[in-house]
């Protein structure tokens, strides 16, 4: 198979690469490395020096590629804050960008959305079918996004697939700009820091390994169109996250607490019911193994 990976020299993207190339799929990575890094693109793939805002026609026409992963995003929430006419640009002209490069060449797209920032405060699991409710522009444009790829396949017949990941870590995920907490931690215990916890870290989160959201992301070409949850279906408080960061860390510290972060969720966790029963898909790391694979990452 040919494909296009957008957003491959990224953290969750260079994963996608890698489980593609691993298939023996010939694979062109898309992306403009504002965040992405050149490092991160493994051997056997073909980096295009790309921004997604800008037109992908003559690209998808000269590979055509049967798949495209788009992955590509401006995915911090506080710029999306900030600067929501950037979030928009990227996130939703760049969404369409790449949906009318791959029209006229059938190009199936899977779509990595978001779940920890589109179904807002959650009481229970959050499902597929629960209304959507961002609180940030981030999850807005996300949304946009999803709703894009809708209808699309309503209106030219495609099969494109959205998933709403939960709170993906694993290795080369950067403790900096847009990163999650897991990244964040382990850097600091590597530095011989306390991990910081905003609030009283009773706030919990669906923490999911990355290598599990990239076996998801090649398993959604494999069903019809839909929107699915990738993530545990577990609830992890930060403070306990912090204590398993430490434990893979094999270190004895207690986390610092800081005033809490305005706006901040205080229950997101997904539902993956519908994704173990249409793509067959389930995590295969809980989260002490992935917390040590990905502490092996960090202090190498």
């Amino acid at each position: 198979m040919r494909a296009i990976v957008t957003g491959g020299a990224g953290f969750i993207g260079s994963h996608v690469v890698e489980a593609l190339l691993a298939r023996g799929d010939e694979v062109h990575v898309v992306d403009n490395l504002a965040t992405g890094k050149r490092g991160n693109v493994p051997e056997g793939a073909t980096l295009h020096e790309r921004d997604i805002r800008e037109p992908l026609d003559e690209l998808f026409s000269g590979i055509r590629p049967q798949a495209c992963f788009h992955l590509a995003a401006q995915a911090d929430v506080r710029v999306s804050v900030q600067r929501p006419d950037f979030d928009a640009d990227v996130n939703v002209l760049g969404t369409i960008r790449v949906l009318e490069g791959a029209r006229p060449h059938g190009t199936r797209i899977v779509f990595s959305s978001t779940g920890g920032a589109m179904y807002g405060e959650c009481e229970r699991a959050a499902r597929e079918d629960d209304p959507a409710r961002p609180l940030a522009p981030y999850g807005t444009s996300k949304l946009a996004g999803e709703a894009y790829l809708a209808t699309y396949n309503r209106l030219h017949g495609t099969h494109h697939v959205t998933l709403r990941l939960g709170n993906v870590y694993g290795p080369r995920q950067d403790p900096h700009g847009e990163a999650g907490v897991v990244a964040i931690f382990l850097s600091r215990l590597r530095a011989g820091e306390r991990p910081r916890i905003f609030g009283d870290g009773n706030q919990t989160r669906d923490y999911v390994y990355v290598g599990d959201v990239a076996r998801a992301t090649l398993s959604a070409l494999d069903v019809g169109a839909g929107v699915f949850n990738i993530g545990t279906g577990i609830e992890t408080s930060v403070l306990d996250l912090s204590r398993a960061c430490a434990e893979a860390a094999e270190v004895e510290v207690e986390p610092e607490l800081a005033p809490a972060r305005l706006g901040e969720l205080q229950r997101a966790f997904l539902d993956p019911a519908l994704a173990a029963e249409r793509l067959g898909w389930r995590p295969e790391h809980d989260l002490g193994g992935g917390l040590r694979e990905t502490w092996r990452w960090v202090a190498a």
